[in-house]
């Protein structure tokens, strides 16, 4: 059995505010010995801006949150049907840099797809994870004294009008898809299950001992 790294916690429909600074105040409280954590979430529909991005990539927001966030890249939807995954680790216990971070959340979304026979494949300088030339995970994260949070975002079956209203990720016409509109009726708890152990098998530490499963919010 695959030694497990993380404390899982399901926080199942959740706002975006509320999360995002339960995930501050939790990485401002690690001590050296604090648990790594995986947070699994569905957000109410909301606009996100990173740190670079740029109001003009924001077309017709409408009546839409819109939350300037501390996450790295530029505007991207969350809504229901899309689940995210917000990696709460310490970089140093598992020797990672950024890069290598961005590219083992991008091989677990990956291995993800291949388990529903879909072909995902990465974009060089583009972070997240394609099919074709549509968009159907993101990335974003955030490294504060070694310490990861924000994560990934894959759509399974939202509405995708909303990325319509924006320029996803920074990139006009950027098409957007979900394992939905490739023809997968999945549900999320289903995805859920096989994103959690590709997770998992990415980040496993030798020697790590198994972590439990939380059903509770953060904190």
């Amino acid at each position: 059995m695959i030694p497990m790294p993380f404390l899982v916690r399901h926080l199942g429909l959740a706002d975006y505010e509320e999360v995002w600074s339960a995930m501050r105040a939790f990485v401002a409280a690690r001590t050296p010995d604090s648990e790594d954590e995986l947070w699994f979430v569905q957000h109410p529909p909301v606009f996100t801006l990173g740190l670079a991005g740029s109001r003009s990539h924001l077309l017709n927001p409408g009546n839409i949150p819109v939350v300037a966030s501390d996450r790295g890249g530029q505007v991207t939807y969350h809504g229901p049907g899309q689940l995210v995954a917000y990696t709460l680790l310490d970089l140093r216990r598992f020797n990672l840099g950024p890069r290598e971070l961005v590219r083992r959340l991008e091989g677990a979304i990956l291995a993800t797809l291949s388990h529903y026979q879909i072909a995902g494949l990465r974009r060089p300088g583009a972070p997240g994870v394609y099919v074709g030339d549509a968009k159907i995970a993101s990335l974003g994260l955030r490294i504060r004294k070694h310490c990861s949070y924000h994560g990934l975002a894959l759509n399974i079956a939202p509405d995708l009008t909303p990325f319509s209203f924006i320029n996803p990720c920074g990139y006009a016409g950027l098409q957007v898809t979900s394992m939905q509109a490739l023809g997968h009726t999945v549900t999320v708890k289903q995805v859920c299950q096989v994103l959690e152990s590709a997770l998992q098998q990415a980040f496993a530490l030798p020697g790590a001992s198994g972590a439990p499963t939380a059903d509770n919010g953060p904190g």
